[in-house]
């Protein structure tokens, strides 16, 4: 699954092109390297996203295309 894709249905971003901007930005680092939008996400990838002077560290736990927003919490373990 596509990084930007990934991120909004984990809910860890609201918006799909808000997302993609954060990508194209250099915001998001997906085992300690820049992403791209396009990025193909996999179980065990560690992703950082950063948010001003806040940073969230992530590990996908899984890829799932749909996703309810109480199951949403599932996809991730904090780090």
């Amino acid at each position: 699954m596509r990084l930007d894709k990934w991120l909004k249905v984990s809910r860890l971003i609201k918006r799909r092109t808000v997302a993609n901007e954060a990508c194209d930005n250099g915001r998001v680092l997906a085992n300690g390297r820049e992403a791209r939008a396009s990025y193909d996400v996999k179980v065990g990838d560690v992703l950082e996203l950063r948010f001003g002077d806040r940073a969230v560290k992530v590990e996908v736990l899984s890829v799932a295309e749909i996703v309810g927003k109480a199951d949403a919490g599932a996809m991730y373990q904090q780090l």
